[in-house]
């Protein structure tokens, strides 16, 4: 963001050896030892700032796409909405967005991201793993390269939001827990019910015994045969 208001153009890439003072989904630290991906891709004017939550839809694609990559079948990696990427229902990856109008009237948007590849952080109340625990090997480098490439590639499908039906439908194959029974905390509810997927707008969609909710935020946790809940944020 300072970057941004100092006039940069966008488009442009920081990543962090080592994360010491990150920040995750409401305000939580974060940190990320060496070995793993901690960047952050900063956006200039991409879409109306009606359209900029979508962004989390398309960096959400862009993630799973780039974990599949690497050889992953595909029903491991999944994406947990709204903001994180699950490999056999433990936290792999996680995602935050940020938007802020400029000065200028320039909308800024980051998009930051953050891999646990060498090594996931211990003592979570949820399953998290790491690329290096699944014998799965790569580095930061190489792991940004591509998800760079990625990200390229569906914000151009994206179209500014034009075209965020593609981009929904993409996600929607990736999504961990549809059509299953989700427990959600949301603006200090708990609700739970079956995920029935995002509508429109990006919403998810909860069946519960009193009727269909849209829910605009929330944390999710997920329940899976034979496993506790699992995955919250």
């Amino acid at each position: 963001m300072r970057r941004a208001r100092a006039g940069d153009p966008g488009n442009l890439w920081i990543a962090a050896r080592e994360q010491t003072k990150g920040r995750g989904r409401q305000g939580r630290a974060w940190m990320s030892p060496a070995g793993n991906l901690a960047a952050s891709l900063l956006l200039i004017d991409p879409a109306p700032m009606s359209l900029a939550p979508q962004l989390g839809f398309v960096a959400g694609v862009a993630l799973a796409r780039t974990v599949r990559g690497l050889g992953l079948a595909a029903n491991r990696a999944e994406l947990k909405w709204p903001n994180d990427l699950v490999v056999d229902g433990s936290k792999l990856s996680g995602l935050l967005l940020e938007a802020s109008q400029l000065p200028d009237g320039r909308l800024a948007c980051v998009v930051g991201f953050g891999v646990n590849i060498a090594a996931h952080p211990p003592g979570l109340p949820y399953p998290a793993t790491s690329l290096a625990e699944m014998g799965v090997e790569t580095t930061a480098e190489a792991l940004l390269a591509a998800l760079a490439e990625n990200m390229a590639l569906w914000l151009e499908r994206w179209q500014g939001g034009a075209e965020f039906d593609h981009i929904r439908s993409a996600w929607l194959e990736h999504a961990a827990g549809r059509d299953r029974n989700i427990r959600i905390v949301s603006a200090g509810r708990e609700l739970e019910g079956i995920f029935r997927g995002v509508d429109a707008t990006g919403q998810l969609m909860l069946e519960t015994k009193n009727g269909r909710e849209t829910i605009a935020a929330g944390d999710v946790f997920l329940r899976a045969a034979g496993r506790p809940e699992e995955t919250g944020d």
